[in-house]
């Protein structure tokens, strides 16, 4: 049986000499004494490399079914952070929603409250005639906005009869190309909620 130094054994094995001792004490590998000088066995030696193959390839195939253990529960968080993402999203667009339509129905009562209080600073007769509009159409809801006739407009501005002649001229002039004006059945309708005529007036 050939045998090896610790020095060979060492070199054999590609580690260090201390490491040759350890596997000694270990018992990983047979050691024959001879005159006081430690010698490795050969065969000791191939087989010891056959088993420290053998865990290398067990190591390897651990490392492999972890990685792929790894890889799926990566999946599983990603599929769940997804849902997670999607879910917030559309409760914020729920939410937005909701917020829309409870303003939309505030800024509804309020112009209904601002119509009131402007007919209530009218004269009995006026107001009178301002609400008979409003039943007649005069006021029309175009695009969720007030839109109210220029003859009910005229009148919540209090204009004098003998200036009502020249304004509506004015805007029947401004009827066909001015964007801040609605002509629906051949009245107009105006917006003052979103739009300033001062240079109408």
């Amino acid at each position: 049986m050939k045998k090896m130094t610790i020095a060979e054994a060492a070199e054999h094995f590609k580690v260090s000499k201390e490491a040759i001792h350890n596997r000694i004490r270990r018992g990983s590998l047979n050691c024959i004494v001879e005159n006081g000088v430690k010698f490795v066995a050969v065969a000791s030696a191939k087989a010891s490399e056959s088993e420290v193959s053998v865990e290398a390839d067990r190591y390897t195939r651990y490392i492999e079914q972890e990685n792929e253990r790894l890889r799926d529960k990566v999946d599983v968080l990603e599929k769940e952070t997804t849902r997670l993402r999607d879910q917030r999203e559309q409760m914020l667009i729920d939410e937005r929603i909701k917020i829309e339509q409870v303003y939309k129905e505030r800024d509804a009562q309020l112009r209904s409250v601002l119509h009131v209080v402007a007919t209530k600073f009218l004269s009995h007769a006026n107001a009178d005639e301002v609400m008979e509009e409003a039943i007649n159409a005069d006021v029309v809801d175009v695009s969720e906005e007030e839109w109210i006739s220029l003859k009910a407009f005229l009148k919540l501005k209090r204009i004098k009869d003998k200036e009502k002649k020249k304004i509506k001229s004015r805007f029947e002039t401004a009827g066909g190309t001015d964007e801040r004006l609605s002509v629906r059945e051949g009245k107009i309708f105006l917006n003052p909620s979103r739009f300033d005529y001062s240079d109408l007036l």
